[in-house]
């Protein structure tokens, strides 16, 4: 059975104190479902958080790592060094790292495989922008990043990669991405991981869906069959809402 999988991006915020007070305030939440929960800080706070959250059923993962395990990469961190500080899960790909920092799919591919040789859980973001969208060119898009980005790898590794839809179309863009256009791309992006590797893969990898969660939809987006949870940004800056999402579930 695949797993639900529910991962609070936190992007560029939160100082120390505020990440200690956001953790806080999770740690005092009900969870009533069964959904694996996971949240990303920033990169000074988390170790921090690591401790913090230690012997908790709360993940913390890295939103980015490089590719060498170490050398003149100013301002870089490794997987290794993530792994010592107890962080054992990457998110790779998201679109404001392909937007606003050029990393391409040759680049992703080289950053998936230094995570897997560590041992680490890849969460693998990709998606349309707008232009593509209307011009009904999402799936070739969609698939083509999967392909050139994850298509090396042997069945094996999938054990170890979760996916993440996210349909930049439909992020601060004043579109809006139905819970049934989410399923449809949940749909194939399964069939394109079946026709490469099987059923049998395809229907263990979870596949999150990225396209703004909130409390008031989340239990429709994830009661969609191909959608196993959510990578959520701006709701997962509030403890209530982010736990109304995992309660979704």
């Amino acid at each position: 059975m695949r797993k639900q999988i529910v991962a609070g991006n936190w992007k560029m915020n939160n100082d120390l104190s505020q990440t200690d007070a956001l953790i806080s305030d999770l740690k005092g939440k009900t969870r009533t479902s069964d959904a694996e929960v996971m949240i990303a800080p920033t990169f000074t706070n988390l170790y921090a958080a690591s401790q913090a959250l230690k012997g908790s059923d709360i993940e913390v993962v890295a939103q980015n790592m490089h590719f060498a395990e170490n050398g003149a990469y100013t301002g870089e961190i490794s997987a290794g060094m993530l792994k010592s500080i107890g962080v054992n899960t990457v998110i790779l790909g998201h679109s404001e790292r392909r937007e606003y920092f050029n990393e391409t799919d040759e680049l992703l591919a080289k950053k998936v495989d230094a995570a897997l040789a560590k041992g680490m859980r890849v969460i693998f973001c990709f998606g349309e922008e707008l232009a593509d969208r209307k011009a009904s060119n999402e799936e070739t898009v969609v698939g083509d990043q999967i392909k050139n980005a994850l298509f090396h790898l042997e069945a094996a590794a999938f054990q170890n990669i979760v996916l993440a839809y996210e349909p930049v179309w439909a992020i601060g863009t004043g579109e809006t991405a139905s819970p049934e256009q989410a399923q449809d791309m949940h749909a194939f992006i399964r069939k394109t991981l079946a026709d490469k590797y099987g059923n049998n893969i395809a229907d263990q990898v979870s596949i999150l869906y990225g396209g703004s969660v909130k409390p008031s939809n989340a239990e429709e987006i994830f009661s969609k069959p191909d959608v196993d949870g959510g990578l959520i940004g701006g709701a997962s800056l509030n403890a209530d809402d982010f736990f109304a999402i995992v309660n979704a579930f």
